[in-house]
């Protein structure tokens, strides 16, 4: 796992998800390990700190597995 910081000027985890997994529809992958409860990163005008998780090519539909 490494941590990234992230801005609005990312937009949303579907942008960071696609550049750092190489799947935008692991964007949850990132809001539950991080205790975000929405995609947007538009309220955050300064630098936080995202942990990104090891890409899984298995998750192939977008869903978190139950």
């Amino acid at each position: 796992m490494t941590t990234i910081h992230v801005t609005a000027t990312d937009r949303s985890l579907f942008h960071v998800a696609a550049a750092q997994l190489g799947d935008a529809t692991q964007w949850w992958r990132l809001a539950q390990l991080n205790g975000l409860a929405d995609s947007s990163l538009l309220p955050f005008p300064t630098p936080i700190p995202l942990k990104i998780p090891i890409a899984d090519s298995t998750l192939t539909d977008g869903l978190p597995s139950e």
